[in-house]
């Protein structure tokens, strides 16, 4: 074996790597168990633990923080955490009314109405239905009419065409898009949730979140649905508020006193009232700085000096004393001097993340609000400052009659990213209306006004983004934004400020909650099932395969080690479907271990040594590892670009899998068996009772190949009959409305939750068992068209409500373990992309089959097997939908295993194809009967396939009855097909090339 050194090295490499990617999550695991144990329950205490070491050296030697290693270790997604998952889609109806100034034009009118109406049945996007719809009702007329003014002047003329109105539509579709993208990814920071992920479809203008471990989901909605509030502030001096946080800070000591049991303390420079909060002068500025500083010092060696009960006992006190600035430390620096100084800006102090709670919490008491001016309040900074967890806290200065911003965001006409042309770096470039010019003259005139000049905030939903100091009076309307900006930070201001003329809301058409028990339930099924898999197939192969069963056990061992370390590397998600992929990898991990086996064997019946046939078995068996396992990543690429959420999960676990599986399967166990025989160690690759196993078959698969046609053709037939006249179950991301999981207290039936909810909710509901455990899962399209931001509460309460109606049926909302809620147009779109993904995943196959085999027969016979596997499947799910006592949905996990299917029954056919190529060029002459060669072919691979689908089958069928019930359709659909997969490459995928090339194949 060549190489050897360098495979030894890169394998080395490799599972160092992976190693050291794994490690993040055990250290961070540690963390969190060490959180359990000292909080002793307490949810509070045990957030509280991880927050204060959030950014304290935790990892061994390399001394990272835990934040870092929480950031790296191995995400769950969803349905194993528990959390929510929302699909947004910005409201291009809204958007086309508003650019449009209301008009009321009625073909204008009618052409919006008819364009939302095809949305739900068309693909294409409503703009470009806007414009054809309008183009049909008025032919002569121009939407520049409607469209063009004085603040798109430069977009769009009175004369443009359709043409150009369309592309300036969705010019601005896009941008408002990626406006809400912005706001909203600074909205799903204020949950507070790990690892939360947000994504935007450019394609179909949605914007996708995740939110794991969530629990406030009516909060989710409220915030993620509110419309943007940009405003423009005044703001306080840090130097004019000292006094008055001082003032908070020593009435807040003075009620801990009042409140604390009488007992001797420690003497400490506690804060004293202020007497006033009138602007301070320099001298006593200088002050307060100084006793600030003087303040922090004291804190902070109490915190870093508390290590024995002393000093606890000191640092508590220290905070009582000092409560407010125990939690958010003054705006100080050192001057040149060493001297502390109140820094100048609006900035007045800062906090931990884990601390702003608590500082709300002091500013906005009774007793607190009482003594703040009326015209001041105070804002926290968007983001924490860089490579912190620490907030900024701003002082706001309110003004007008009603004690407000000095400027609504609803004047900005634009804004951009710029190269600041004097000092290089980036710029913000603002650009406002012709009414926002001139008030934005004399709020900056003011504010640039004498020595000291002031900062303006930019505030959207009461948080600053920004707050530059205005240098000078600034006329025309057209401001630059500068700073220490990089230019992500300058396109994110800049999609800031365009976001206060936001025309259009976004809405949820999409949502998906998991509940933590529910989720805890997934991630325990999964690993059961990952961990039975695993055994059964390992004892399987040594009972088999003997002492080369355990190179395969080795390498099956590796490669799982090396999956996860790539998928943790590359900060993949793991999904309950992923775990399955990871199952299904180790299926694909022995097969391409029995390719070998058998090659070998048959090596060693030819009176080959045993180096050699172990040589000869890796040559020979090689194209068919290669081209089986290339076919099944072809349609995990597939199943990730046409995938989403858990499914992309389960592609991307599939495609990582058969590279590793590559790796190990022809790399490290030809490494292992080269060791074994340098050693001398005894080989053996079967024992007495299956040496022999289909040795010399001969059965007459081709000769019989009618009698397959007719038993598939009258299957397909009678479920072509049976998706005619009854259909499908169809799963709610297909069927579209609401589905809830509801676990009850006791056994009920479906018929007295119909009984309990029909009236309600109507009587399209659908209600089915859902695994065990007294599930029920219930699906109804009541109000699913209402884009209210309560609908879904509604909805909620609306099905307790009708559930309370029957004693027996009487649940609390916690029982309601997981909710759902898709919409009609991502349900159709979801239908016609999963129809074309399963087209095009057997296109894209059988062209890579005649790639390979140079013969359109073999091709044909790949596109016949692949769409005959496809057509049982889905006859079998309609045939036996309400036979079975589990539900046949067909949803997206259907879907990606229906392609599995067709990968799963491409590996096989390929295998059978590649020996029947072999036998036609190397082992017979030319005269002979291809029947006969391609009989003896399916035959010599019969060991093989029957080994490789018993194997796959055997890990399906734990699947299927450990891995959950989130899963269990998945897990059937993918059982059903490998057996028909395997069916279909003996029985029909191989003779239909007799039949369609009869001589071209002599």
């Amino acid at each position: 074996m060549q190489g050897k050194g360098v495979i030894k090295f890169f394998a080395i490499l490799l599972a160092v790597v992976c190693l050291y990617q794994l490690s993040f999550t055990w250290v961070a695991h540690k963390v969190e168990n060490d959180a359990k144990v000292y909080s002793k329950g307490d949810p509070e205490k045990e957030k509280a633990y991880l927050d204060s070491v959030s950014t304290l050296p935790v990892y061994p030697v390399l001394n990272h923080t835990y934040q870092y290693c929480l950031d790296r270790e191995l995400a769950l997604g969803l349905d194993l955490k528990g959390g929510m998952n929302v699909t947004m889609q910005i409201s291009l109806r809204e958007l086309v009314q508003t650019l449009s100034n209301n008009n009321p034009d009625v073909a204008f009118n009618q052409a919006m109405t008819n364009a939302q109406a095809r949305t739900v049945t068309e693909q294409k996007d409503y703009i470009t239905l806007f414009v054809d719809e309008y183009e049909k009702l008025a032919p002569n007329a121009k939407l520049a009419a409607i469209f063009a003014n004085s603040n798109n002047q430069e977009k769009l003329k009175f004369n443009s065409s359709n043409s150009d109105v369309e592309a300036y539509l969705k010019d601005q579709a896009s941008t408002a898009v990626q406006q809400t993208y912005t706001v909203l990814h600074t909205r799903i920071d204020q949950f507070g949730v790990t690892q939360p992920n947000i994504q935007l479809q450019k394609s179909t203008n949605r914007i996708l979140i995740e939110l794991p471990g969530v629990k406030e989901p009516e909060r989710v909605r409220k915030l993620l649905s509110g419309t943007a509030k940009l405003e423009f502030y005044q703001t306080y001096d840090n130097t004019e508020v000292y006094g008055l946080l001082n003032n908070i800070n020593g009435v807040l000591a003075a009620k801990n006193k009042a409140t604390a049991p009488k007992k001797d303390t420690v003497k400490a420079d506690a804060a004293k009232p202020a007497a006033t909060t009138t602007a301070a002068t320099s001298k006593d500025t200088a002050a307060a700085a100084k006793q600030a500083g003087s303040l922090l010092n004291k804190l902070k060696n109490a915190n870093t000096g508390a290590k024995d009960s002393a000093g606890l006992n000191n640092k508590t006190q220290l905070a009582a004393q000092n409560p407010l600035f125990a939690v958010l430390s003054p705006a100080t620096y050192q001057d040149q001097t060493g001297q502390p100084q109140l820094n100048p800006g609006p900035v007045v102090g800062y906090s931990a993340v884990k601390d702003t709670a608590k500082v709300n919490g002091y500013l906005h008491s009774a007793d607190i609000k009482s003594i703040l001016p009326q015209n001041l309040k105070f804002l926290w900074g968007v983001k924490p400052m860089k490579n912190t967890k620490v907030f900024e806290l701003y002082a706001i200065k309110l003004t007008g009659a009603e004690n407000g911003p000095v400027l609504s965001g609803d004047v900005i006409n634009d804004a951009r990213s710029d190269v600041d042309q004097m000092k290089g770096g980036f710029e913000v470039t603002m650009y406002m209306n012709q009414q926002g010019a001139q008030k934005w003259k004399n709020i900056t005139a003011e504010a640039s006004a004498g020595g000291n000049k002031k900062a303006i905030a930019i505030v959207l939903d009461d948080n600053v983004y920004s707050a530059p100091n205005v240098q000078n009076e600034i006329s025309g309307g057209v401001s630059s934004i500068s700073g220490n900006f990089q230019q992500e930070d300058t396109k994110d201001l800049a999609n800031v400020l365009k976001a206060g003329r936001l025309p259009a809301r976004a809405s949820i058409i999409g949502e998906a909650v998991v509940g933590p028990s529910l989720g805890q339930e997934a991630i325990s099924a999964g690993l059961l099932s990952c961990v039975l898999g695993l055994v059964v197939i390992l004892i399987f192969m040594i009972a088999y395969y003997k002492r080369a069963g355990t190179v395969a056990v080795i390498a099956v061992l590796i490669n799982v080690f090396f999956l996860m370390g790539v998928l943790v590397s590359i900060r993949a998600v793991l999904t309950l479907p992923g775990i399955a992929g990871i199952i299904l990898i180790l299926g694909v991990a022995v097969d391409a271990n029995v390719l070998v086996y058998e090659r070998v064997r048959e090596e060693l019946g030819l009176g080959k040594s045993i180096r050699l046939a172990v040589a000869d078995g890796f040559k020979h068996a090689l194209p068919s590892i290669l081209d089986a396992n290339i076919s099944t990543f072809l349609t995990g690429v597939i199943l990730f670009i046409f995938g989403s959420g858990p499914i992309q999960g389960f592609a991307t676990t599939l495609m990582i899998g058969i590279v590793t599986t590559l790796f190990c399967s022809l790399l490290i166990s030809r490494l292992i068996f080269e060791f074994m025989l340098e050693k001398g160690w005894d080989i053996t690759f079967s024992r007495p009772w299956s040496s022999h196993t289909f040795k010399n078959a001969n059965y007459a698969f081709v000769k019989n190949r009618f009698k397959f046609y007719a038993f598939s053709g009258i299957f397909i037939i009678a479920g072509l009959i049976s998706m005619a006249t009854r259909g499908f179950n169809y799963g709610v991301d297909f069927g579209g409305g609401h589905t809830y999981i509801v676990k009850f207290t006791h056994p009920v039936t479906t018929e007295q939750i119909h009984d309990a909810v029909d009236e309600t909710l109507g009587r399209g509901t659908e209600v089915k068992t859902y695994g065990t455990d007294n599930k029920m899962s219930i699906n109804t399209n009541y109000l699913i068209s209402d884009s209210a931001p309560d609908a879904d509460n509604r909805v909620q309460a609306a099905l307790i409500k009708a559930l309370a109606s029957n004693p027996a049926t009487k649940i609390e909302a916690k029982q309601i373990e997981a909710h759902q809620k898709v919409e009609a147009t991502i349900a159709n779109e979801v239908k016609a992309s999963a129809k074309w993904t399963i087209i095009l995943a057997i296109v894209v196959i059988s062209a890579y089959i005649l790639i390979r085999f140079r013969k359109w027969q073999f091709s044909l016979g790949a596109m016949v097997a692949t769409a005959h596997d496809s057509l049982l499947v889905l006859s079998f799910f309609s045939l036996f939908k309400d036979i079975l006592p589990f539900s046949l949905d067909i949803d997206q996990a259907f879907i990606a295993a229906l392609l599995t299917v067709i990968g799963y029954s491409i590996n096989d056919t390929v295998v059978v194809f590649d020996r029947i190529r072999e036998f036609l060029e190397h082992h017979h002459e030319k005269t002979d009967d291809p029947k006969v060669v391609i009989n003896q072919a399916i035959n010599n691979t019969l060991s093989r396939t029957i080994i490789t689908a018993f194997t796959v089958v055997l890990i399906l069928v734990i699947l299927f009855i450990f891995g959950g019930d989130v899963i269990k359709g998945f897990s059937f659909a993918l059982l059903i097909g490998v057996i028909f997969g395997t069916y279909s490459s003996i029985c029909v995928a191989s003779p239909v090339i007799i039949d369609f090339g009869k001589k071209d194949l002599k």
